[in-house]
């Protein structure tokens, strides 16, 4: 009873729209209704600058983090009631109930779970995403290899408990479908580059 709690906590932690409320105190509109139509940092980076980005960034980090964290004392540490916390935080920032479960790709809500599961992972994590940023310049194709590699990481390098290994593996799978249509435009070649302006789609 005690681990669904948490779980259920966690889904509520991971679902408060802290960038949806920093936009919506700022500028008075829906963050949603702007850019990507995500409520996460890069999108309110959009609107309110690179302050708003590390603002909800952090936040978001956070609330990740205290997710796992209050899971694990809630639980006397269950690994698999963890793991299922730390997949419900990342479902919560993505589909949050408080905004008809139009959220955001999870992926700051997902560096501060992995950080609470793997914090040296994480570090390594964050060398991939740059190499892979430095040499294809695509911001969401080094966050894809990055969120995939966190799993394999913590099985191989951490030996985690099992429930740990698919907790880290359902949240990263999560984050990567949720770029759903980045990878498709990688795929399609239309991805925008960093320090590149958008090129222009042809006309039909």
């Amino acid at each position: 009873m005690i681990g669904a709690i948490s779980a259920l906590v966690a889904y509520l932690l991971g679902s408060l729209p802290f960038g949806y409320l920093i936009v919506r105190w700022q500028k008075g509109i829906d963050v949603r209704i702007t850019g990507s139509g995500s409520i996460g940092a890069t999108n309110v980076m959009r609107n309110l600058g690179i302050i708003g980005f590390v603002a909800t960034f952090v936040l978001d980090v956070g609330k990740g983090i205290a997710a796992v964290l209050l899971a694990s004392r809630m639980t006397g540490g269950q690994p698999w009631w963890i793991a299922a916390s730390a997949v419900a935080a990342i479902l919560g920032h993505c589909f949050p109930v408080w905004l008809k479960f139009r959220g955001g790709k999870g992926v700051a809500t997902g560096v501060g779970v992995f950080i609470a599961l793997a914090p040296l992972q994480v570090v390594l994590v964050l060398v991939i995403f740059a190499i892979v940023v430095a040499i294809w310049r695509y911001i969401s194709l080094g966050s894809i290899i990055a969120t995939a590699a966190f799993p394999v990481l913590v099985h191989y390098m951490k030996h985690a408990p099992l429930p740990i290994v698919l907790g880290a593996a359902g949240g990263a799978l999560i984050i990567i479908v949720r770029h759903h249509a980045n990878i498709r435009r990688l795929f399609m070649g239309t991805e925008s580059q960093v320090g590149k302006k958008k090129s222009r789609a042809p006309s039909p």
